[in-house]
């Protein structure tokens, strides 16, 4: 466990060494040093004595490509982290894309280092936090199996493992992080605007929405992540993803309406959606609802292909399209609340504050 919290620098430039450790002990973070992959590559394969390793002022050749694809073969859950420029794009997310480095950041872009360290932390928790929840889920089965235990109550252990998943499956894309969380609260307030109360119904519609994009696992990553604009036939397997997500979680014991959130959310109110092509009020008004929460996300967060526009921007777009894209009265609900206070949800949602003070202290 403690190894795991352990990161190892390689680079030849001691005055980057020591800029880089002096950053990260400002942080509390633990720093360990060599001069380059080669000379400390026995080392990382045969034992997991660091969780995260930093690169940098490396010559990047084939020798060293070879050796981070061995690293991650033989200790996977290792974080690598490069800093380097890169004066062609298309090189640096395909090393990405191949799973022989995790970030990329410029070298002088030290909050991207610690964000990117923050993250490979984040994953190793998830991890070990997966493994005990499966462990603990795994020995009550057996129980039950067993007739050891007659009645047992899985809620705490379904919330935990539905959170967690949600949590993996937003850092898969660093782009759309925390995405899964804020349309689940937008979806809970714009179910209480319509005068939704039932704390069962808003705890179904949460759930729903933090799974929403469970299907996407099964999409690969060629298609998920890729820079450009996708073919025809990558956005026919793209367009499974609600009917896939769906048999994933059919099978487990939760509302009808969660499972409704994961296969008609992106059903559209004129019928022109998919995957049943459904029209108006035949669209369950769980998934009506976060359709809008969807796109009021969307339209107000970054992309790689796009910069992220204002509150205002979306509720113009989301009015525009009342009738055609989304159910009237869903729209009604949500225009009657001010933009300020759809802000402050998101705020509150994301708890950027805490990222900011992080990096910049009082």
């Amino acid at each position: 466990m403690e190894n795991n919290r352990k990161i190892l620098i390689i680079g030849k430039k001691q005055e980057n060494l020591d800029r880089l450790t002096d950053f990260l002990s400002s942080h509390s973070l633990k720093t360990y040093h060599a001069t380059s992959v080669s000379e400390t590559a026995d080392q990382l394969i045969s034992a997991n004595n660091f969780g995260i390793t930093v690169i940098t002022d490396n010559s990047f050749d084939t020798h060293v490509l070879n050796t981070l694809q061995n690293l991650k073969t033989f200790n996977p859950k290792m974080g690598i982290i490069l800093l380097m420029k890169f004066n062609n794009t298309e090189s640096a997310i395909s090393l990405v894309n191949q799973n022989i480095v995790d970030h990329i950041t410029d070298p002088d872009n030290l909050p991207g280092l610690y964000s990117a360290i923050k993250n490979e932390f984040k994953k190793m928790e998830l991890n070990e936090e997966n493994i005990l929840f499966s462990k603990k889920y795994k020995r009550l089965r057996q129980e039950q199996q067993k007739n050891l235990r007659k009645t047992l109550d899985l809620e705490e252990i379904y919330d935990a493992t539905l959170e967690n998943l949600m949590t993996a499956l937003d850092l898969r894309d660093v782009e759309t992080f925390g995405h899964s969380r804020t349309v689940a609260k937008y979806s809970q307030v714009l179910s209480q605007l319509l005068g939704y109360k039932d704390k069962t119904f808003l705890d179904s519609i949460r759930k729903g929405s933090l799974l929403h994009d469970v299907g996407k696992i099964a999409i690969p990553d060629s298609i998920l992540k890729k820079p450009g604009p996708l073919s025809e036939k990558e956005w026919e397997k793209i367009r499974l993803h609600p009917s896939l997500g769906f048999g994933l979680i059919k099978e487990i014991k939760l509302l009808k309406k969660v499972g409704n959130v994961i296969l008609y959310h992106h059903e559209r109110f004129d019928g022109q959606g998919y995957p049943k092509k459904l029209r108006g009020e035949k669209i369950p008004i769980e998934a009506r609802i976060f359709a809008l929460a969807d796109t009021l996300d969307a339209i107000t967060s970054h992309r790689p292909y796009r910069k992220q526009r204002s509150f205002e921007v979306a509720r113009k777009e989301i009015q525009d399209n009342s009738g055609s894209q989304f159910d009237p009265r869903v729209v009604e609900a949500f225009s009657s609340l001010e933009l300020r206070k759809w802000e402050k949800i998101r705020y509150e949602t994301t708890k950027m504050l805490q990222v900011m003070e992080d990096f910049y202290p009082n």
